[in-house]
């Protein structure tokens, strides 16, 4: 959450923590659902299998993620961050581009983007130090 109305979804993929963020101009369920599910199914079907998200309202329309894109839609328990400890992780690692209270208004998908790249261009030490990008490249041969 950004100040104001302004959001982003960010989708982590557990094993080789490769991030796709998704502009969002709204934070209710239409919003969020037709975001995530759109930016899901660019991924091969093999790398959609489940979904883990907080509780907030804003993804009631689960199984309308789950009818588009295939995806099982989990929820974490209230108050139990460590059940998304890699979307935490991730989330630590945009304050770096979005220091808490800023608007992200007039950032654009594209800007997005360059964003997710440098994080997944970036060596990780859960990772033996490999990005998420060749972790993901190596997945997909």
């Amino acid at each position: 959450m950004g100040s104001g109305v302004t959001q982003i979804a960010t989708l982590v993929e557990r094993t080789t923590r490769y991030t796709l963020l998704v502009q969002l101009d709204g934070r209710d369920t239409a919003t969020v659902t037709a975001g995530v599910s759109a930016v899901m199914l660019t991924l091969p079907a093999h790398l959609r299998k489940t979904l883990t998200w907080d509780r907030g309202m804003e993804l009631a329309a689960h199984k309308d993620v789950t009818a588009a894109t295939g995806l099982a839609v989990y929820f974490a328990d209230p108050q139990s961050p460590w059940q998304r400890g890699t979307n935490e992780n991730t989330n630590r690692l945009l304050r770096q581009y979005f220091p808490k209270r800023t608007t992200m208004a007039g950032h654009t998908q594209q800007d997005l983007d360059r964003i997710a790249e440098r994080l997944n261009r970036r060596p990780r030490r859960t990772l033996d130090y490999d990005t998420p990008a060749d972790r993901l490249t190596t997945l997909l041969r």
